[in-house]
């Protein structure tokens, strides 16, 4: 899935919690995911600057030598300008295409 393709917006707005709350029963743990979620989209998204900025990396020894290269700023840009990826997370978490599970723990309880 492309997370460019989402809708998500670029500022902060007000968000219904109760919608939040209704996916998974539990505001705190629909934060977890929507918390996970967007650590994975950063991550992409980081990854992805990097290989497109590779294609201008210039190997010199010379501190000195600073080159500008225009396309390599109008991309960094354009990565700037894009909505936070919290952004992202709660927009895919509130249309119901976030994929996530809870494990269930044997917790053995303790008789005194």
């Amino acid at each position: 899935m492309n997370i460019k393709e989402l809708n998500a917006p670029s500022s902060t707005i007000t968000r219904d919690v109760k919608e939040i709350e209704d996916k998974t029963g539990n505001i705190y743990k629909s934060l977890v995911v929507i918390a996970k979620r967007s650590d994975q989209i950063a991550i992409e998204l980081k990854e992805e600057l990097s290989r497109k900025l590779e294609d201008f990396s210039v190997y010199t020894d010379n501190l000195e030598e600073i080159n500008e290269n225009h396309e390599q700023i109008e991309i960094s840009k354009y990565y700037e300008s894009l909505p936070k990826p919290v952004n992202y997370a709660i927009e895919e978490f509130i249309q119901d295409k976030t994929y996530y599970r809870f494990l269930k723990k044997n917790i053995k309880k303790r008789k005194y």
